[in-house]
């Protein structure tokens, strides 16, 4: 296996290369047990996110890197789910489709969490945007529960993500050819 070397957050990590299609690979990058990591990262967000009331991810990789945006500023979050729980009653959902996923998805959010974001200025945050199919589907939810999005934020950003003027993220990962060399813009 391939891997990419890069720095995030002041921390050396190598990241897996995958191939998303035949001519076209992408860098793994997982949050979920890297505590370091997630630390930093949450720490390095927070320090360029305005004002906020509350932050919003999508289940699942961005959900420990919401935590412990959480954790360190004591403001509150809200994972969007991928089906509807039983704990959950007026639910409103949108379709999604992300690059790292064969099919299309649903995000959905419940009542009382919907009832959360009405009025309040909210960080929609997520581990990696590449596409942006997944932050708009965040976004679509948060407009639709009456939320302000006053930041959205990224660890890494990938691909045309690297050019919008709307995103924060710490990082720019590049795509890769199969042989592991980076495509550069």
């Amino acid at each position: 296996m391939k891997f990419h070397e890069m720095k995030i957050a002041g921390l050396d990590r190598k990241l897996p290369l995958c191939p998303l299609t035949d001519d076209l690979y992408i860098a793994g990058f997982v949050l979920f047990g890297d505590v370091e990591l997630t630390i930093r990262c949450a720490e390095e967000l927070l320090s360029r996110a305005p004002e906020f009331d509350i932050i919003v991810t999508a289940e699942s990789k961005g959900i420990s890197l919401a935590y412990e945006m959480s954790r360190q500023s004591g403001k509150p979050f809200i994972v969007l789910r991928k089906e509807p729980k039983l704990y959950m009653t007026d639910v409103i959902t949108t379709d999604v489709q992300s690059i790292t996923t064969a099919h299309p998805q649903v995000l959905c959010v419940g009542g009382l969490d919907a009832e959360l974001m009405r009025g309040k200025r909210v960080l929609a945050v997520d581990d990696v945007v590449s596409t942006g199919g997944s932050l708009i589907a965040m976004e679509e939810l948060i407009e639709t529960c009456g939320g302000d999005i006053v930041a959205r934020m990224a660890v890494l950003a990938e691909g045309d993500a690297t050019k919008r003027d709307d995103l924060v993220y710490l990082e720019k990962l590049y795509l890769f050819t199969p042989d592991g060399e980076p495509i550069m813009d």
